[in-house]
């Protein structure tokens, strides 16, 4: 019986094997890079998702439209609405991402995401991988970079998460051996681990930034993640001006609530899952996962979404109109950033910082003791709109100095 089980399972891993090994060929093979001052026309698709995500991607949809209302207008920026990356159709076609989806968000060169639902065992949907996943994927969206600041606490922090390995990438490759043993697996590659290694440093450099701090449990996950501190190590030498130092998951997630010395750290590049742990803190911290964007970076496309999941309980109770859009308007700006529109990106970053951490005139709560998301981004235009925004906002800047 357990030589049956055993020739059952080694078929399995050999399948799994054959396609990572697959993948590592063409992660060898270099990819055409999207330069953004040589188009024409910027396509940017918006995905409206699931739960509140319906509701939040189309406050952020709103705020793009408007801070760049002459460049639609003038045709250089198109807004492509793709309307087929729900929970019900992905179920309904038994996909993470329906092909008819997949080719129309390739269609586009930008993609802001609302967040989706991913099925867990025991629900109502059928077993399909994580949309998010299958995107990272499909359009090899290898960085995760998440930014987290809090000025009021000396904080400002940049997160590089890699996207497309770790635990996640074969989180639905996993089986039952038996009735009593269940494996999943974890996947590290050389090439994925120095090309998200190589963009957080080039990041500091880029930025003055003197120290990356690297984060694995390599002292125990020993192969995996010892290969990716061992990538670390390699690329250090070629950045004589940046301090690499290595953490461990553990006490990193400790040293990020460490008055005494959460400030210190500035760029932290790390594994699939550690980097979901850590930033769902840092977002926490912020303000809460509502307040944080994310962007996931490719050669030749990219995403940009919010940080947390749909929420669908906020819309069984009906709840969803006081959904904080937060989230989804940083990513905007974070895509903002990406395709050259660095200006307008700050002006909604400050403008932001002015609603969410100085001013305060409206809160949001998730429930009716809070603003709307809708009334909460005409409180943000306001401050967009207002010429005296960057002078308002490095005078709370300086108060805190």
């Amino acid at each position: 019986m357990s030589k049956k089980i055993i020739e059952k399972a080694k078929e399995k891993f050999e399948a799994i094997l054959t396609e990572q090994l697959g993948r590592v060929e063409a992660l060898k093979k270099s990819c055409e890079k999207t330069d953004f001052t040589l188009l024409d026309q910027i396509k940017i698709g918006v995905c409206w998702g699931d739960g509140i995500g319906k509701i939040i991607s189309k406050h952020a949809q709103s705020v793009l439209e408007y801070v760049l209302k002459d460049e639609v207008a003038s045709g250089k920026i198109k807004f492509k609405d793709i309307a087929g990356l729900t929970i019900e159709n992905r179920a309904k076609q038994k996909k993470a991402i329906p092909d008819d989806v997949l080719e129309e968000i390739k269609s586009c060169h930008v993609i802001l995401k609302g967040p989706t639902t991913t099925p867990q065992t025991g629900d109502e949907w059928p077993n399909i991988e994580s949309a998010n996943v299958a995107m990272r994927r499909s359009l090899d969206l290898y960085a995760n970079v998440r930014p987290v600041k809090i000025p009021q606490e000396g904080i400002d922090w940049c997160f590089f998460r890699e996207n497309t390995e770790g635990e996640y990438v074969l989180g639905s490759k996993g089986f039952d051996v038996s009735d009593d043993l269940s494996i999943d697996f974890k996947v590290i590659t050389e090439q994925g681990s120095e090309r998200i290694i190589r963009m957080a440093l080039e990041y500091a450099k880029n930025n003055d930034i003197d120290r990356v701090t690297v984060i694995t449990k390599s002292n125990v996950v020993k192969t995996t993640d010892g290969r990716f501190s061992k990538v670390a190590k390699r690329l250090a030498k070629e950045y004589p001006g940046i301090k690499v130092d290595e953490w461990y998951i553990d006490i990193m997630t400790a040293k990020l609530i460490d008055p005494a010395r959460r400030q210190e750290f500035k760029v932290m590049v790390m594994p699939n899952l550690y980097g979901d742990i850590l930033t769902d803190e840092a977002a926490q911290m912020q303000g809460g996962v509502g307040t944080a964007g994310s962007a996931n970076i490719g050669d030749k496309w990219s995403m940009f979404e919010a940080i947390h999941g749909s929420a669908p309980r906020m819309v069984k109770e009906g709840r969803d109109i006081y959904a904080d859009p937060c989230s989804m308007i940083r990513a905007s700006a974070m895509l903002l950033r990406h395709i050259g529109r660095q200006k307008i990106a700050e002006k909604i970053e400050m403008a932001l910082e002015m609603c969410g951490q100085f001013e305060k005139k409206m809160v949001i709560t998730g429930r009716d003791t809070g603003v709307t998301g809708e009334e909460y981004c005409k409180y943000l235009f306001s401050w967009i709109d207002n010429p005296e925004l960057k002078v308002c906002w490095e005078s709370e800047v300086n108060k805190l100095n």
